[in-house]
């Protein structure tokens, strides 16, 4: 339903205009000994995954209001995953979730294929109880007391393992809603524990050339405490598991005003940083579209990547995380992966031996400076010409909204108040 010729047809539109925009910009990079053409193709060769859930609309504690021509599976999905990489030519890969997005794996890749899609870090599920498991998740999954339970949830991940391996996946991403809501309710040093002894079991059942990635949320579901609420505790398991463990940052799985470009490097220092799930907060794990709240650290966050960049043994899985819970999940993500990219090339403006230079000087507000001068440096032009040379569109959300692809699906996709969204 989405008629890749629109994007030739918009991008003549906006052609012209886009070429004198990066030409300007060039000449104004070429003063500061930077090349733009070097930049562009290193854009050009950036990209993100996109969730599989996240084409979905999402909801809140409370309620949950379905959008237009939302997918009723995961075929749906990866049609949308795969309108998302055409317009942007920076998401070649999708994360699924299991059980939501369980389906033959020949089926998975012969749709995928047709987007000239890949598929990256599988996700896990016992934050919620399913139909075909005998033991409820209420209280607790991999910590649970009962080791039925415990063995259950140990089961699924080593299912999910199993699917990803047959997709091409290389990494299980491990998030758990185990935790308290009263003091005293479980014994926090026991809980953790059993969490540990049931990951161990979940490790032995990687391939020998996958990662497992310890996933962290200061709260929610649990909100007294959670069995891995910060990245001490993250890294703490990390390291117990042995060398295929590492940790996974969400930017809104942190407390209050808490420096995660600080917890990038000292994680990078430790060789247990996995990856990312992109998103922005104004109050928690709100999973805003990614720069909408706080630009400039997402742009922080990337300083520190791109700065220890050539790290030895540094691999990381790069994901957006998203709830869409009032705007067109397609648009928010195409938002989501441009913000993304465009703070990746933005640290990569960033003058290194200037910045040196300041930090050994103590010179606090040259090297502040420096930084800013990078951040406010507007790179759409680069991210627009990089899109173009891959075919993807100069402007992916007037393309798209020219493409009438949301009507043309909600004609086929009954609206649902139910599915497998929401913030995860």
């Amino acid at each position: 339903m989405f008629d890749k010729t629109i994007i030739e047809a918009e991008n003549a539109r906006a052609d012209a205009d886009l070429q004198a925009d990066y030409d300007m910009l060039g000449t104004q990079l070429a003063r500061q000994g930077m090349d733009i053409e070097a930049l562009t193709t290193r854009a050009a060769a950036f990209g993100v995954a996109v969730p599989s859930w996240g084409t979905g609309t999402g909801g809140t504690r409370f309620a949950r209001f379905p959008g237009e021509g939302e997918p009723r599976n995961i075929f749906d999905k990866l049609d949308d995953c795969g309108v998302i990489h055409q317009l942007t030519g920076a998401t070649p890969k999708v994360s699924l979730h299991i059980p939501w997005d369980k389906a033959a794996p020949a089926d998975l890749l012969a749709k995928a294929a047709e987007w000239g899609l890949g598929f990256d870090a599988m996700n896990s599920n016992t934050f919620q109880d399913h139909a075909d498991m005998a033991h409820s998740f209420k209280y607790g999954s991999l910590s649970h007391n009962k080791a039925a339970t415990r063995q259950q949830a140990i089961d699924h991940n080593i299912e999910t393992i199993e699917i990803g391996a047959k997709l091409g996946s290389k990494a299980l991403t491990v998030w758990i809603g185990d935790g308290s809501n009263f003091p005293g309710q479980t014994s926090l040093s026991k809980q953790f524990d059993r969490y540990l002894a049931s990951m161990k079991e979940v490790y032995k059942a990687l391939p020998a050339d996958w990662r497992i990635f310890s996933e962290h949320k200061i709260y929610e579901p649990a909100f007294y405490s959670t069995v891995v609420q910060d990245w001490g505790t993250s890294l703490m398991i990390a390291q117990e598991l042995g060398d295929k463990a590492q940790c996974l940052v969400d930017l809104g799985h942190h407390a209050p005003n808490v420096n995660i470009e600080m917890i990038v490097a000292r994680l990078i220092r430790a060789g247990k940083l996995g990856g990312f799930h992109f998103n922005d907060s104004k109050y928690g794990d709100d999973d805003l579209d990614a720069g909408t709240i706080e630009p400039y650290r997402l742009f922080l966050v990337w300083n520190e990547l791109v700065e220890l960049e050539d790290t030895p043994g540094l691999n990381l899985a790069h994901m957006i995380d998203q709830s869409h819970n009032v705007t067109d999940p397609i648009e928010s993500l195409i938002v989501s992966a441009i913000e993304i990219e465009r703070a990746f090339v933005q640290a990569s403006l960033v003058d290194r031996k200037a910045l040196a230079g300041y930090q050994d000087a103590n010179d606090a507000l040259m090297a502040s400076k420096t930084l800013r001068r990078a951040f406010q440096t507007d790179v759409s032009p680069i991210l627009a010409m990089a899109r173009k040379r891959k075919g993807a569109a100069i402007d992916p959300i007037a393309t798209y909204r020219a493409s009438g692809y949301r009507a043309a699906v909600a004609a086929v996709r009954p609206k649902v108040a139910g599915g497998g969204g929401g913030i995860v």
